[in-house]
């Protein structure tokens, strides 16, 4: 056998099955009240309030949004000040060649483009996707997640990760089908 496949197999991190909302809700509390932060609940349709039993802070994708309007503006102003004023200077109805008043629309156009892509692949960067597999999918009944179960994983990067501690715990807190999940 080689030394490559005498390695202990590197652990995403534990994963326990919920058969309520409310168990899972509860479970979330639980565990993050133990001190563990890199938690994640998996369920069929999102719970109320579980963010903040998860003790997850609040999405940064706004600020995002915000400065890729901003850029738009930006970028939709300096593109009218070059075309009108400086490339092709243009007198129109006695106004100067770069009057801010008729640029206007198509600054709100250009903000609203700049800042969806921004919202768009920004999503995709802090949800890390697109992400065809998740080690999760290796759980033996995670195919009921679309179903009726909820299931709560914390990973092996959480600096309180024990592998017995954490799977003592999860059972403790109501867990089910408490498994370590391979990377």
């Amino acid at each position: 056998m080689s030394a490559a496949a005498m390695k202990d197999p590197v652990y995403f991190g534990a994963v326990a099955e919920f058969d309520s909302a409310g168990a899972i809700y509860a479970a979330a509390e639980k565990i993050t009240d133990a001190g563990y932060r890199r938690v994640d609940s998996h369920s069929p349709f999102p719970i109320h309030g579980i963010e903040k039993a998860l003790k997850q802070g609040p999405s940064h994708l706004g600020w995002f949004v915000c400065l890729g309007g901003l850029i738009g503006i930006g970028l939709a102003q300096l593109m009218m000040w070059w075309m009108n004023a400086v490339d092709y200077e243009f007198w129109v109805s006695g106004k100067p060649p770069y009057a801010w008043e008729s640029t206007i629309p198509i600054t709100f156009e250009l903000m609203v483009l700049c800042a969806a892509f921004v919202a768009v692949f920004g999503m995709f960067g802090i949800n890390r996707l697109p992400r065809l597999h998740h080690p999760i999918f290796a759980h033996s009944t995670i195919d009921r997640l679309t179903d009726d179960r909820f299931f709560l994983s914390v990973e092996s990067a959480d600096p309180l990760f024990d592998q017995a501690k954490t799977l003592e715990l999860l059972r403790e807190i109501g867990g089910e089908n408490v498994e370590l999940i391979a990377e």
